[in-house]
């Protein structure tokens, strides 16, 4: 008797999780993706993949007992007979290696586990990475999918991630994220070389190397004054554009 994935209920995408991207591509065969429960038979649980026929994930592919209405992180695969199927058991499709990437290159994150060091996240659907909690610009959310880069290749093979580009890329960024906060604040901005990692995180979405290095490039190119209170543009008199502070 072959199975079938029943029919979704009009009512399914209400339940779509509030971090849920609804521009993202379908997921494809091969892929991890952070799919919704639709519903559980004797055959199994069947996933909402953006398709006519729901995704079927096996009792043996489960990680505890999902329920409809919730979300698994799932890696997309083929079975014997070449039909879609997903499993949550990762680690036997995710490698913890690679020899194939290299620092600086741009990849594609699916974010996974917390560990006491920061975020697991699966690179490129096949490798494990980790991104580390000191780097993250806001708290991310399982399943998230995210544009990140390559930062390091560990002497073993594992790879730590950065969700910033690396270098002059990652210096060009920030000096970019300080130039419209300045604009934004007519010409001030309220942080400095002292400011705590965090708050430069939250107020500009980067790490405070990062900050540094922008502002140490924009001072040098005189196009800011570096003060007790904060960061001050100048213009091309060379004088404040806040002169009113």
């Amino acid at each position: 008797m072959s199975r079938r994935a029943p029919s979704r209920p009009p009512s399914a995408a209400a339940d779509t999780p509030r971090h849920a991207d609804a521009r993202a591509p379908q997921p494809a065969i091969g892929e991890v993706a952070w799919l919704r429960v639709v519903s559980v038979n004797d055959s199994g649980a069947f996933l909402d993949w953006g398709r006519p026929k729901d995704l079927l994930l096996p009792f043996g592919e489960q990680v505890g007992r999902p329920e409809a209405g919730r979300h698994v992180l799932v890696k997309i695969n083929v079975d014997e007979r070449s039909r879609p199927v997903a499993s949550m058991r990762l680690n036997r499709f995710i490698a913890d290696t690679s020899d194939e990437l290299a620092p600086g290159d741009a990849v594609t994150l699916v974010v996974a586990d917390r560990t006491p060091l920061g975020v697991k996240a699966v690179v490129e659907h096949r490798v494990w990475g980790l991104l580390y909690q000191d780097d993250l610009p806001r708290t991310l959310r399982r399943g998230e999918r995210l544009d990140g880069y390559v930062r390091r290749v560990r002497e073993d093979g594992r790879l730590d991630l950065s969700l910033a580009p690396l270098g002059g890329a990652r210096r060009d960024q920030a000096r970019e994220r300080v130039l419209a906060a300045l604009d934004e604040g007519d010409g001030f901005l309220a942080l400095t070389d002292k400011s705590p990692a965090a708050v430069v995180k939250a107020r500009l979405g980067v790490s405070k190397g990062a900050f540094k290095e922008a502002i140490g490039g924009l001072y040098k190119q005189r196009r800011i004054r570096l003060e007790a209170d904060g960061i001050h543009r100048v213009d091309d008199d060379g004088t404040s554009a806040d002169a009113s502070r």
